[in-house]
């Protein structure tokens, strides 16, 4: 039988490489698709079934030529992960309009020039999509008013893809992790945050990036065939409980 081919959108890292690690271990074709092009390069060298191409998500010409790429290589596409992203955690007042149009570019408009090229590939395959948002796009906290609106808009969107494209085949679902142990979060969570983190997870615990992966995989899978428009918190049950972490309010 044909392999399916999943389009991993930041798939040089974090995330996006665990997932693309994971279904290319469940035997699907992946096309790895990231700005980061020395750092693609590397994570693709030696990888059977894989396809490595420089993009960024915020430039229709780019997407488009990804998207022709990646269907010239595998002959269609059965699946699209939306996680390319950007974070930015600074006061309302510091975050200016550059920043924000920044945010938005990648993390919202770059999960619709994705949708939209891979739009009617998808829908000869019946395929899926699957649309990274974020805990922070699910409840509100200091220090993220473009990140967490852009991460809002992207849970949105999700839904009107799903209400639109059902009737194409095309299913459309949102994982919302919460804190992953990513070396992004390493890098800018203190002691403090992580240690208030902990208290306020029921699971007590950042999560991992390959169980991340597990669900975007499931979601991406014929295991959940009539399953359109969810969102599914991957967060240790954080989104269930509290309302914000004095830690970070104290920032």
């Amino acid at each position: 039988m044909t392999k399916k081919t999943a389009i991993i959108t930041g798939a040089a890292r974090g995330i996006g490489l665990a997932t693309a690690r994971l279904m290319s271990g469940q035997g699907w074709r992946v096309v790895l698709a990231d700005i980061d092009s020395d750092e693609l390069a590397l994570v693709a060298q030696g990888w059977d079934d894989a396809l490595a191409v420089p993009c960024d998500v915020s430039d229709p010409d780019q997407v488009a030529a990804m998207v022709d790429q990646a269907v010239a290589w595998s002959g269609g596409i059965d699946a699209l992960v939306n996680n390319a992203g950007v974070a930015d955690f600074r006061p309302m007042g510091e975050t200016d309009l550059a920043i924000w149009r920044r945010i938005m570019s990648v993390n919202l408009d770059g999960v619709f020039l994705c949708s939209q090229a891979a739009i009617p590939h998808l829908a000869r395959t019946g395929g899926a999509i699957v649309n990274i948002a974020s805990i922070s796009g699910l409840r509100a906290s200091t220090l993220r008013v473009a990140y967490g609106t852009s991460k809002a808009a992207v849970i949105h969107l999700t839904r009107q893809q799903a209400a639109e494209l059902g009737q194409q085949g095309i299913r459309a679902n949102c994982v919302a992790p919460g804190p992953v142990d990513t070396k992004l979060a390493l890098a800018v969570h203190s002691p403090e945050i992580r240690a208030a983190y902990h208290d306020a997870i029921p699971l007590n615990r950042y999560g991992r990036e390959d169980e991340i992966a597990q669900a975007i995989a499931f979601l991406c899978s014929e295991r959940a065939s009539y399953v359109t428009g969810q969102v599914l918190a991957a967060d240790g049950g954080f989104e269930a409980t509290g309302v914000g972490l004095p830690a970070l309010r104290a920032v």
